[in-house]
This record gives structure tokens, C-alpha cells and sequence, in this order.
């Protein structure tokens, strides 16, 4: 059977002034910098770099009358606007999801070049005589060298189109002389005890039994112990010595080799290195535990952490010399009570004990428990010697979700003033069984064997030997036809289909042919697709938050700089960038490369002259006439992605002739367009990393070439 793919499966499972009173409360040691971290940033001025990813956390507004999540921690809003730029425009790829959101931020490629094109999880085809079944499906949240499902599927969970291991984000960091913390953020520590246990203790036998043990006595106590927490250390670093439980750090195909390196994986063995006078404290002075009863110390769980607690690791990671750290946190649109240790009162009260509709009573509590967490963090840091002139800040969040919901009570409610209710009816996912609707609306294929991900967009896996083969289903859910209950509107379920022929433009074909699936359907967000359960639509009120989708609430989330090299100019909304865009843009600050291209670029228009290299400085207008239209053929988001998804879809809804016409023609599209794009990307990086400059020659005739792309897509567009 499937499993749920949204966060429901991963995370189910900040006042505004303070005084330096309240920041000495806090026993915590002056920043030490890690001796050998060797960055080389202009000016040498970056000596530390903080990556904050939120998940579900949005600097638009859900309903105009209620202040933006961002708009809630002022703490942080005003940090990033004052001292640097808040982008706008930031873009997720497709599927727009936790992991893969995460993930292409991590590594700069798309997920087509990291594996997870397909999250939370994935389903798999089972390799040939070794199932009676045609499909499996893994979690997207593994440790980095994690398998997909022995003996099942033995590829990595984490895969280069070649097949291969995708290449680490801590790599460059750690070869610099640098340790790397990790708080939660996916896929950099272990998120599976009883898997990953075995496979990063397997030089250390006594602590393998012993943790395995644990995990099997006390699941709850193991994943506090082992999960969630991470240090990546550079060679020799005392951080991960044998005597601190350092275990060999190893990245089977990592370009160039990766050999004597050593990690801490897990609060038992990270928490004694930066906190070494007792328990880790929370911002709010909690040891910091999980949820069981009877609490258990260390890492609180992924759906747990809030803002006090990531926030925290992240301050005694940073001021115990570990000077590079990536932290993720939950979100505030779900009631944390039962997951969090330390829930605000608010929610524990609060009636809506599952999806938190904008301006409610939990939601703006949350809200403002992160405002005060983030207050007293900058306060720490600044105390440390931790600040803005030495630290790179880099924050933003994984998408922004769609609202799955109605209108509030009562409806001019501002959620400062007037609280804001949603009573039954108005607010939850709206559950679909799509076996159910295909025999209502009869399809005559619910006897044929085939399966889905869970999801407001559902991939189909459908059986080789059933009697019917992917078209008849593609043509069926195309008409799949209901009433939206919050809008009083028939609607099409199915927003936009795509096969693995629009698959690959979009980047969704992995180096794992088991795990791609026939084809996609993008929901419409307010839906949620299984196949069992009620044969009616049932408005489910745990879950009030959709992703995954092409929506652009869904897939358009913000990016914070701060730091030595970024341009102060506050909020910018004429800068397009997506996820891919992150990595490049650090690593160019740092002074750092990768062993691998990118997919995305520096975004330079964030950032200082004086930080950029000379060849890019001198041909900077070049630089971003290329990046501009290179985003728009390349991003699954942009115009070419988005423009060839429509139609795809006509294609998939159509007759054979139709389907064969407009896939061969998207076929070619895409030969043309990754072409052309490694030739753009190939001068981008040349001018960001090995100092040669973009002559106006090479740009014109890119640029033109990329223009004629999109005039062939449009062409196709209004022909089809």
C-alpha cells in the first residue's frame, strides 16, 4: 500500500524587545572559531554562515486582512529588510514538497540530478521476480547514502542521473577546514534509526548493538538519542574525534574522493560538544526533549522542533566551533500540541486541533513564541561576537502552502484583534477516493491494478500486466470533474497532467528508472487524492495546508541575505529566482566551489560589487541578461516549464494523434532546451567561479537562441 506523501507523514509522526539581562541569563561561552575553517570570502570577512529553512512560513499574506507569518516575527522581518534583501520572487521546484524543496536548496540541481523529483515519498516498481507486487513506496527523508528498498530497489535514495551517490552539501565546507552542523534539515543526519543505525555505526560494534538495542526497547528514546542532529567535521577536527563518538564520515561517489572525514551523528554525542557544562537548553531555558511522557532528552522530532529549540542547536553549535550550520523548523499552520514539548497555551486551548486556519488563536501564538525565539537569537549571537559583519544569513522556507479552506468567523476578522474561527466545513483538505470517483464517474478502470502516492498530486503507478495501459487513465483523470464545497464551484480535479516526456522538462526523471511513475496528476489544491475511504468528498480538518501543486501560492516563497558581500536594499520584487539559485549565491559569497555544475545562479542582484569576482563585476549586465532568460527555460516554474505543462496536458487528455504529436514535440523541446541550457550555465559559472568574463557576443547569441526557444513554445501554446 502507499503511504501519505505530504508533510502529514514527516510532521505528524519568536517578545520583540530584549535586554541584555535576559541574554546574560542564558550560561552560554563566547563564539570559538574553528582555527582551520578557512573561507575565503572578500575580504575574508565571512567567518561564519547560519542557513535557516522554515517549513510552511509565508511573507504574503493567506488573508488580507490578517498580518503574513513573516509580518508576526518582526524580530526577523526587520532583521532581514534592515540589514540586507528579502526576495520575493523565490521558487520551489516541482513537485513542490518538504524534502525536494529542501533538498534542491541544499545541493543547487534540480531533482532530477538529487533523486527526489517525487516527495514526501515515492513510489517504486519492485525489480522484476522479486515481489508478487508492482509498486513500493520509501520516504524521500533518508540519510544522504541511504538505498531506496533493498532488495526491492537498490539504487540510492539520493541519486545523480548516472546513478551514482548525489555529491554532499557539506562537502566544500568540511574540505575547507570547516565543521558543519546539521538541525533537522533533510536528509544531512539520520531520519530512520533502524536503518541508519547500522550503517553509520558499522565500524563500531559495541555502539551498533547498543543502539540498536535501544532502538528496539525504546523507539522514542533511539530517535531522541540518534535522529535529527548532525556535525559534518573537517579532517582532524577535534569536534569528531573518536573519544566524542566521531564515526568515519563516508560519500561512496564523491567527485574527487572523500576520505578522512568524520561526523557526530546525533544529540547523544553532538549535545556534550556544545553544551559541555550540562542538558541543551532551549532560548527558553527547557532542556530540550521530545513529547513522550515521560519526556525523552534530545532531539524533540521533526515534526516537533519549533523556532526555540532549532534555534538553539544552531547558537551553541556556532559558539562551540562549528561555524557553518543548516536548520530547519516546523511550521506554525498546525497545532503542535501532542508533537511539541512546549506548546503555547494558546493551542493546547485552541478547538482546532489539527490545521490552523490565518489569524487563528494557535497560529498567531506560534507566531509570535518564533518573533520571540528569533529576538533573543540575534540577542545571543550579537553577544557572542556572532553578527551581520561576520556572518552570512541565509533564510527562507521550503514553499508557502495553499490555504485548503473557507471563510473565516467572523469574516472581517484580523487575527490581532479579532480572532479568527473556522468552523465545520471551513477548513480542511478535502479528501477524494479515486477509485471511488473513477467508478462514479464511470471510467471502467477501477478493476485495473494501479496505485498512487497520497498527495494534492498524486503519482500513478500502474501495473505492466493490467489489462488497461496509462492512456486510459491519463484521459479519465483529465475528466475528473467535483463541486468545491468552498467555493460553490464545479472544478476540474485535475489541473495539469504530465508524462515522463514533460516529466523530464520539468526535471522529474531520476537516475532511478524504477521510481518514475507513468504519470502525474496536479490536483486541484484544495483536494487531497487516496483510494480508500468514504466514496463522498470529506473535508478533513487535520490538515488545512496543501502543497505539491502548481499553484503559485504553492510554489513562490521568499529568500532572506544578510551578511558581509549583500546589498542592503530591504524588500525586492522584481528579482526571479528559485531554489537552485541558494547554493551558487553562498558559495560565491564564501569564496568556495563545487565539484559539480549547478542549475541555478548567483544572484548577484542581491549582492555588493565589491563581493563579486572581476569577471563578473565587469560583465555583471551580460551575466544577468543570460541568468534571466535562463531561469525561464530551465526553472520547472518559469515560462517554458509552466507553458509546456499546459500542454502536456492537452496532450494526455487527447486522442492518439493528438498525444503523439505534442509529446514528440516536447521530446524535441527538451533536447533543444538542455542544450542550450548547459552552454548558458556553463558561461554563468565560468564568470562566478574560474574568473572569466561574459563577452556580448556569446550573450547575444544565447540569448537569442533562448528566445527562439520560447517563441517555439508559445507557437505550440496557441497550436495545440
Amino acid at each position: 500500500m502507499s503511504t501519505e506523501t505530504t508533510d502529514h507523514a514527516r510532521l505528524n509522526t519568536l517578545g520583540k524587545f530584549l535586554t541584555l539581562l535576559l541574554v546574560a541569563a542564558v550560561s552560554v561561552p563566547i563564539a570559538v572559531q574553528a582555527q582551520t575553517c578557512s573561507l575565503n570570502s572578500s575580504g575574508g570577512k565571512i567567518k561564519h554562515i547560519i542557513y535557516i529553512q522554515f517549513d510552511n512560513v509565508h511573507f504574503t499574506r493567506d488573508n488580507p486582512n490578517v498580518p503574513s507569518d513573516l509580518e508576526q516575527m518582526p524580530n526577523l522581518m526587520n532583521f532581514l529588510q534592515s540589514n540586507g534583501t528579502l526576495l520575493t520572487q523565490e521558487h520551489t521546484p516541482l513537485i513542490s514538497h518538504t524534502a525536494d524543496d529542501i533538498l534542491t536548496s541544499l545541493t543547487g540541481v534540480y531533482p532530477d540530478r538529487h533523486g527526489q523529483a517525487v516527495a514526501n515519498s515515492f513510489g517504486f516498481f519492485t525489480a522484476p521476480g522479486t515481489s508478487d507486487f508492482f509498486d513500493g513506496f520509501a520516504s524521500s527523508f533518508t540519510y544522504w547514502t541511504d538505498l531506496v528498498s533493498p532488495p526491492s530497489d537498490r539504487a540510492f535514495s539520493m541519486i545523480t542521473p548516472d546513478g551514482r551517490n548525489a555529491p554532499a552539501p557539506w562537502v566544500p565546507y568540511t574540505r575547507a577546514g570547516c565543521d558543519v552542523g546539521g538541525v533537522s534539515i533533510a536528509n544531512m543526519e539520520l531520519e530512520n534509526v533502524s536503518s541508519d543505525i547500522s550503517k553509520v555505526f558499522a565500524k563500531d560494534p559495541a555502539k551498533r548493538k547498543a543502539a540498536l538495542h535501544e532502538a528496539a526497547t525504546n523507539f522514542n528514546k533511539a530517535v531522541a538519542d540518534y535522529e535529527g542532529i548532525s556535525v559534518h567535521c573537517a579532517p582532524n577536527s577535534p569536534v569528531c574525534s573518536p573519544a566524542k563518538g566521531g564515526e568515519p564520515d563516508i560519500l561512496p561517489d564523491e567527485p574527487g574522493g572523500y576520505s578522512g572525514f568524520s561526523a557526530l551523528f546525533g544529540h547523544k554525542f553532538v549535545a556534550p560538544v556544545i553544551s559541555p557544562n550540562g542538558p541543551l537548553n532551549d532560548l527558553d531555558g527547557n532542556v530540550i526533549t521530545d513529547s513522550s511522557n515521560p519526556p525523552n532528552v534530545g532531539f524533540p522530532g521533526f515534526g516537533g522542533i519549533d523556532a526555540a529549540q532549532s534555534l538553539a542547536y544552531v547558537a551553541a553549535m556556532q559558539e562551540n566551533g562549528i561555524p557553518i550550520t543548516f536548520a530547519y523548523m516546523a511550521d506554525i499552520h498546525d497545532n503542535p500540541n501532542g508533537e511539541s514539548a512546549h506548546p503555547p497555551a494558546a493551542c493546547v486551548t485552541d478547538p482546532a486541533q489539527g490545521g490552523l486556519g490565518p489569524g487563528d488563536v494557535c497560529h498567531n501564538a506560534l507566531a509570535a513564541s518564533y518573533n520571540e525565539a528569533f529576538g533573543k537569537f540575534f540577542a545571543r549571537l550579537k553577544a557572542d561576537g556572532i553578527t551581520k559583519d561576520n556572518t552570512l544569513f541565509i533564510v527562507t522556507a521550503d514553499e508557502g502552502d495553499h490555504f485548503a479552506g473557507g471563510a473565516p468567523v467572523p469574516v472581517d476578522c484580523d487575527g490581532v484583534d479579532i480572532p479568527c474561527t473556522y468552523p465545520a466545513g471551513h477548513l480542511g483538505e478535502i479528501d477524494t477516493n479515486l477509485t471511488a470517483i473513477l467508478d462514479a464517474q464511470d471510467s471502467g478502470l477501477t478493476s485495473t491494478s494501479f496505485d498512487i502516492h497520497f498527495d494534492m498530486v498524486p503519482t500513478f503507478y500502474i501495473d505492466p500486466l493490467g489489462p488497461a495501459g496509462a492512456r486510459e487513465f491519463e484521459r479519465a483523470a483529465a475528466k475528473l470533474r467535483a463541486v468545491d464545497p468552498f467555493t460553490g464551484t464545479r472544478v476540474p480535479l485535475a489541473e495539469y497532467l504530465a508524462d515522463p516526456v514533460e516529466l523530464k522538462l520539468l526535471h522529474m526523471v531520476t537516475g532511478d528508472p524504477q521510481r518514475t511513475p507513468n504519470f502525474v496528476m496536479f490536483g486541484n489544491p484544495d483536494y487531497f487524492f487516496l483510494t480508500f475511504g468514504s466514496p463522498n468528498f470529506v473535508i478533513d480538518p487535520g490538515f488545512a495546508w496543501n502543497h505539491g501543486g502548481v499553484d503559485p501560492k504553492i510554489n513562490t516563497t521568499f529568500l532572506g541575505l544578510v551578511g558581509p558581500g549583500v546589498a542592503r536594499l530591504g524588500v525586492q520584487d522584481n528579482v526571479w529566482s528559485d531554489h537552485t539559485d541558494i547554493r551558487p549565491t553562498m558559495l560565491l559569497l564564501a569564496g568556495l566551489t563545487d565539484d559539480y555544475s549547478h542549475d541555478g545562479r548567483a544572484l548577484v542582484e542581491a549582492l555588493q560589487n565589491a563581493a563579486l569576482p572581476k569577471s563578473l563585476s565587469q560583465s555583471k549586465t551580460n551575466f544577468l541578461q543570460l541568468a534571466t532568460v535562463y531561469k525561464q527555460i530551465m526553472a520547472p516554474v518559469g515560462f517554458v516549464g509552466l507553458t509546456s505543462l499546459q500542454i502536456s496536458t492537452v496532450a494526455l487528455a487527447g486522442d492518439d494523434g493528438i498525444y503523439t504529436n505534442l509529446e514528440n514535440q516536447l521530446s524535441a523541446l527538451t533536447t533543444q532546451r538542455d542544450s542550450l541550457a548547459a552552454q548558458i550555465i556553463q558561461v554563468l559559472e565560468a564568470a562566478e567561479f574560474s574568473g572569466q568574463p561574459i563577452d556580448s557576443e556569446t550573450t547575444a547569441s544565447l540569448v537569442a537562441q533562448a528566445e527562439q526557444l520560447i517563441g517555439q513554445v508559445e507557437e505550440l501554446q496557441q497550436t495545440e
